[in-house]
């Protein structure tokens, strides 16, 4: 990969390119001075918790201590420095105006020092200590040292006035390596290996040696053993070669990986001759079988069939294991020798070892065959044969058979392109840099380094930056070993309680971590622990235990994330939030006597990103394989750790989201994205048994303007998230106000799911929105059969194996309603294929579903491809549905705005056995379990005290005989229950009760607007008395208005006529207490209640009967009445919808019909032909042709533009396809494909000057193998098709990451 290598460097001769200041380091200080900072006129404030003093070496002897003191010049140099330094410090105390243009003058010459190399300044002495491994080394002040060769201490710490900076040479040829137990940078201490502006170009390690017991040297206190230590004021500057630390690949790989190597089919230790047979233009494995031709005769005459049927050019391999000879036909043997020119297997003898490679028909020429002797039992004879292919895409590859099978194939196909429309390109990332800093390791794990749980060791290395450092800057460093999973605070990089580390802090150049490389990492990648402003970015972290990019206590804001990668995050022990289930059942050391914890609510949230506070921002990331979640947002609800009491409440759940823009989370096991839940901010006690940070359920995002809640809201906005292959969710998100747009789901057990800030009355009523997305149940991206992809089953639009997320049956879901409100709109759904084993909808519900739904979940402007087979479905009992009788799950609902789901606009889609929604004229939806209705709906919730084990059973007066019954959200041993139906407007209900009437019920109106209103008919024992009340509830203020008595009427025709006025009427012969819910003010927006506050009645009911009240068989028919729809029901729209679905991306996108949505009528079998300007995008020419004839030939020689993309599809089954091979060589294949057996193909091809694009691809089918949908997305306007350079567009994550740096 080509590198930068910085600024030219000054020879020795010259003017020397690094010069220290006139005021070095070690000088006295004017007050306020602090090295790498903009010198305050004043002293700082200080800091929240104030940095430790200096830490020396304890308990070593004097005779084991080294000090490496300068040359006599240097001394004398020093003692003039002093005197300056004197004269410097009169001036301090003395002229005020002096001191600034002095600090200004350290400022100006730090920023020119910075620039330039460090190993250049004439002032360090070189210094080649070598191997003293039982010295423990200080660097005093005045010693300005720079390491020109390897060297191993004991320890080494850099005191005031003290440097260290690594050698190097223009040539990057110096190799050095520094072994300690540890490196101490006490504050004026300054270590540098390179520096921004001049990277450091050789080779520089910096190993960390020790045990976490018995070892020969003390722990230091709170940095303990095998670190790199940044005390306040002290320097830490890494600067490594600068590479592309990570990117997406720009071409699929295959399991086979082809592109970096070749197909090595391996033997399987089974008898017989193995088969391999591989398309030659593909170098798809077509055939993959073995033949015992030494005990069976008829696997010798199958071997013979099936190389007689074999078209020519197909390659074969044949390798035989153990043994082949012993029933092998002399037929076979002549087919072997006819079909792929053999010249060994007459000759065969038992136990030899023989591998072929061959083209059928390609005679003795094509043909690669090796035989080797059998040597013992162990051991045997070793044969290889190999060859070299090129695909017609121009991809080479070599195939190759052993006697001794060898597997060096990657483990999964990775992806390369966008695939259906979302971008599944896979990372790629180097690990590697020419600065390394790691931990050395034992063979295994030992001591109390949690072993029950690992079996290798992980006492690694660490890396910690304490609060007040002068200036800290880390770039393209790598750190492979590093963190102590069984000590806290240990971690690979961890940025200790340093307060702001940027211009708010008052650091002349913001700390940065950059191009760095975190890989099997012990505990964690990156903490950043009560520091803020810090920016990270091009940093990947691979394989860690423990969450990786960590956010510590809650109180972290302002930090960056820019373009980092975290791939592989596995399970650690140090919080709850890291176990996995065995872990979290087994640590019980500071949880309650006798308490097992519960994984699944306090466990199993580890993950890549971990951010605890939501004021941090987001841009370009990738989130990948990590055992729970990608990144994922907690709340928590006061500082936590060693930050406790530093912030009395954090007011994580009320501040708003700094920027999340373009981040990606893929193959995550639990969720993609996960925006919920906070952690316990209390010790374990016996009220309240769980561990110490444990995850919590008591946290709603729910931001305002400056995190007050009597302020607006301030929208949350998920800008371009890519979420696909998450096992169970891509998206989960809880609270409001919440916008996704521009986003990708695409292969996800459920793609995305909302959640509400709660259930009334702790929920005030939010905006959850889903705009411009894309959703595609199962891509074309089939996945691998391997590793953690532990389902496997039929799928997708070809039906073809792939991997699933669940298992075979579970319900896969595009967008998932849970409570609300939501409102999805212009949103597109591709691939939601049901399969006889699995619902699969494009829209569906959260499953076995206690919650309330609203029915002001709105959905609009919505496209649903053809490979969608449900666009709805409301679940039936089975198989993760269970009984489907939960509240939510009866009372699922969403309002079709327009129509664009199901026809109807201004339509109410609900279960299709829920009468409360019903009327004569609603359309029933079968395939869905559903109805759509006509109307007006709203909800009722319904609190009761007073009666345990209540369910609810409430029958619509038209439709008595098919009542809802709830059982209630509580558990049903609760003494208060609570109930929230969807009810028509308009309409009247009775409600039963299955045990007796509770003695308090509270009535409140739910998106009711003003004036709807139902009237309600509740079920008492005829001797009840009541107290009945209206009032309104301000919920922020806790306060109570309008309340008002009701009076009572004497019929229920007298209540009917006078419906705005406070009254009720008890039916005493049947048991029913009538009265009306009407609201009487406005509602705003997506608030539950009114301006005023919520509306409610209140019934408090006086009885001393203990009878069951279910009025039902006194009711009706008394009350009963003939259904009517209250609003009628439009006519279904037949007609388009031009602006629904999502926008397309800026790219040309093409299938076999249709060219940026422009759909090409194609009926006819023949050949479609297609020219598009590559770098307009402008469909220049499309033509059809009936049969590969003289006439389409002179179109493919001589009609083709140039700088055009040319489309070819074929439908049917055309003439003279096979003549058509060469032709497609001009359009940018390889070579010829073999069309002989082929029925239909789809081809991307470009015809120009220059060399063919990547991107140009041939698929065709035959047989069974239809090719369905091909869809690809190809750039436009490239220099490569000969188009002018677009003119200069910018990039929107820069331009945030000047926003978020404060650059802008």
């Amino acid at each position: 990969m080509p590198a930068s290598d910085g600024p030219s460097r000054y020879p020795a001769s010259r003017f020397p390119a690094f010069v220290a200041p006139p005021h070095s380091h070690h000088h006295q200080r004017c007050p306020g001075y602090v090295p790498g900072r903009v010198a305050p006129v004043r002293s700082p404030p200080p800091s929240k918790a104030p940095p430790p003093p200096p830490v020396k070496p304890h308990g070593l002897p004097l005779d084991r201590q080294a000090t490496f003191s300068l040359s006599e010049e240097n001394r004398r140099r020093g003692h003039a420095h002093r005197l300056q330094q004197r004269k410097n410090t009169l001036i301090c105390f003395f002229q005020r105006f002096i001191i600034l243009k002095v600090h200004e003058l350290i400022c100006f010459i730090f920023y020119w020092y910075s620039e330039n190399c460090p190993d250049h300044n004439p002032s360090l002495s070189s210094w080649n200590p070598g191997h003293q491994p039982e010295k423990a080394v200080i660097v005093r002040q005045g010693d300005l040292f720079k390491l020109d060769s390897s060297a191993t201490f004991l320890s080494l710490t850099i005191q005031s006035g003290g440097k260290l900076v690594f050698a190097d040479n223009a040539d990057g040829s110096k190799n050095i390596t520094l072994r300690t137990h540890y490196i101490l940078i006490e504050e004026g201490g300054t270590f540098h290996i390179g520096s921004p502006k001049c990277r450091y170009r050789s080779r520089a390690t910096i190993t960390l040696i020790g045990r976490s017991e018995g070892d020969s040297i003390p722990a230091v206190p709170g940095l303990g053993r095998k670190f790199i230590g940044v005390m306040g004021g002290g320097t830490l500057e890494l600067h490594g070669t600068e590479r592309v630390s990570w990117s997406l690949l720009t071409q699929s790989v295959p399991v086979s990986g082809l592109t970096t190597g070749g197909y090595g089919f391996q033997r399987n230790f089974s008898r017989g001759i193995n088969l391999r047979v591989v398309d030659q233009d593909t170098a798809t494995v077509l055939y993959n079988e073995r033949y015992d031709t030494h005990d069976s005769r008829n696997d010798s005459r199958r071997l013979t069939q099936l190389l007689r049927s074999l078209p020519t050019g197909r390659i074969v391999t044949l390798a035989v294991g153990d043994s082949a000879v012993k029933s092998l036909l002399d037929e076979t043997k002549k087919a072997i020798e006819e079909t792929l020119g053999s010249s060994f297997v007459y000759d065969l003898k038992y136990r030899q070892a023989w591998a072929l490679v061959s083209e059928v028909g390609g005679g003795n020429a094509s043909c690669t065959e090796n035989v080797r002797e059998h040597e013992n039992h162990d051991t045997g004879g070793r044969a290889v044969a190999r060859r070299n292919f090129t695909t017609m895409d121009g991809v080479g590859f070599s195939v190759t058979a052993y006697s001794e099978w060898k597997n060096g194939r990657p483990l999964y196909n990775h992806v390369g392109e966008i695939v259906d429309g979302v971008d599944m390109r896979a990372e790629v990332a180097l690990l590697s840099r020419n600065i390394l800093i790691h931990g050395e390791m034992e063979k295994s794990c030992y001591g109390n380094n949690m072993c029950q749980f690992f079996n290798h060791d992980t006492f690694g290395g660490h890396i910690k930056i304490l609060a007040n450092f002068s200036s800290v800057h880390l770039s393209h460093v790598e750190l492979k070993n590093m963190g102590q999973q069984g000590q806290k605070s240990r971690y690979p990089l961890h940025f200790h309680r340093c307060s702001d580390v940027d211009q708010k802090g008052g650091y002349w150049e913001p700390t940065y971590v950059d191009g760095l490389s975190i890989h099997h990492s012990f505990s964690r990648c990156l903490t950043i622990h009560a520091t803020n402003g810090l920016l990270v970015k091009n940093t990947v972290g691979y394989d860690t235990l423990g969450h990786c990019f960590f956010l510590e206590d809650g109180i972290e804001q302002r930090n960056t994330f820019f373009h980092n990668l975290g791939l592989l995050t596995r399970p650690g022990t140090l919080l709850p939030t890291d176990r996995n289930e065995t872990m979290c059942t087994s640590i019980k050391d500071k949880v309650y006597k006798g308490y097992t914890p519960s994984p699944s609510t306090e466990c199993k949230a580890v993950s890549t990103f971990w951010i605890a506070n939501p004021n941090n921002n987001l841009i370009s990331n990738a989130a990948a394989g990590s055992q729970d979640a990608g990144i994922w947002f907690v709340f928590h609800s006061s500082s936590t750790g060693d930050s406790h009491g530093l912030v009395p409440e954090t007011k994580a759940e009320l501040t708003p989201l700094g920027i999340f823009y373009n981040n990606r989370v893929h193959s995550n096991f639990k969720a993609g994205l996960f925006i919920d839940k906070g952690v316990k901010t209390t010790n374990a006690s016996a009220a309240d048994p769980r561990e110490y940070l444990c995850l919590d359920n008591n946290a709603r995002f729910r931001p305002h303007q400056n995190a007050d809640p009597s302020r607006p809201r301030v929208a949350a906005v998920i800008d371009t998230l890519i979420s696909f292959k998450n096992n169970d969710l891509g998206a989960w998100i809880r609270g409001g106000d919440i916008v996704i747009q521009n986003s990708g789901f695409a292969d996800n057990g459920v793609g995305l799911s909302f959640a509400s800030d709660g259930s009334y009355p702790k929920d005030e009523g939010s905006s959850q929105e889903i705009t411009q997305s894309l959703f595609v149940g199962e891509s074309r991206n089939r996945g691998t059969n391997a590793g953690q992809n532990k389902y496997w089953g039929v799928g997708g639009t070809d039906a073809k194996m792939r991997t699933l997320p669940r298992n075979r049956t579970f319900p896969i879901r595009g967008f998932q309603l849970y409570d609300g409100p939501v409102r999805l709109t212009q949103s597109t759904f591709r691939g939601f294929i049901p399969t006889p084993e699995r619902y699969t909808s494009a829209v569906g519900f959260n499953l076995k579903n206690t919650w309330q739904l609203t029915p002001r979940n709105n959905l609009s402007q919505l496209s649903f491809d053809s490979a969608v087979g449900l666009r709805a479905f409301f679940g039936l009992p089975g198989q993760w549905f269970e009984e489907n009788d939960l509240d939510g799950d009866k009372n699922s609902i969403f309002h079709n705005v327009d129509g664009s789901v199901t026809g109807y606009a201004g339509t109410y889609v609900g279960r299709a056995d829920n009468y409360l929604i019903q009327h004569p004229d609603c359309v029933k939806m079968r395939q869905w379990n559903a109805v759509t209705c006509s109307g007006r709906y709203s909800q009722v919730y319904i609190q009761t005290q007073g009666a345990s084990s209540l369910s609810l059973s409430i029958s619509r007066d038209e439709y008595p005989h098919n009542p809802l019954v709830l059982r209630g959200i509580n558990s049903q041993g609760a003494s208060s229950q609570q109930y929230q139906p969807v009810l028509m407007m308009s309409k009247s209900y009775t409600l039963h009760w299955s045990g007796p009437a509770p003695r308090e019920v509270v009535l409140t109106l739910i998106n009711f607007d003003r004036d709807d209103w139902v009237l309600v008919g509740m079920c008492y024992p005829s001797d009840t008395t009541f107290q009945i009340m209206s009032d309104i509830n301000n919920r922020q203020s806790n306060t109570f208005d309008d309340m008002v008595d009701y009076g009572t009427v004497s019929s229920l025709q007298q209540l009917e006529k006078n419906p705005m006025e406070r009254k009720y009427f008890f039916d005493q012969s049947v048991g029913l207490l009538w009265f009306y819910l009407r609201a009487r003010h406005g509602r705003d927006g997506h608030s539950y209640c009114s301006l005023e506050g919520c509306e409610r009645v209140k019934i408090m009911a006086i009885t001393l009967s203990k009878e069951l009240c279910n009025c039902t068989a006194k009711a009706y028919p008394k009350y009963s009445k003939t259904p009517t729809a209250a609003v009628p029901m439009p006519a279904v729209n037949t007609l388009p919808c031009k602006s629904c679905g999502a926008q397309q991306p800026d790219l040309f996108l093409s299938d076999t019909h249709q060219v940026n949505r422009e759909t090409m009528s194609f009926s006819q079998p023949g050949f479609l032909l297609v020219s598009v300007d590559a770098c307009s995008g402008k469909v220049t020419k499309k033509t059809t042709f009936s049969k590969m004839d003289a006439k389409m030939k002179q179109h493919l020689k001589t009609e083709i533009p140039k700088r055009s993309i040319l489309l070819l599809a074929t439908r049917g089954q055309p003439e003279g396809l096979p003549a058509l091979a060469p032709y497609l060589v001009s359009f940018g294949l390889a070579k010829a494909p073999d069309l002989l057996s082929k029925d239909t193909l789809a081809f991307w091809g470009f015809h120009g000057s220059s060399s063919p694009p990547s991107w140009v691809s041939l698929q065709a089918g035959e047989g069974d193998h239809f090719l369905g949908l091909q869809e690809r997305f190809l750039p436009l306007s490239l220099e490569l098709y000969g188009c002018l350079p677009p003119a200069a567009q910018t990039r929107k994550d820069l331009e945030l990451l000047k926003k978020t740096t404060g650059q802008q």
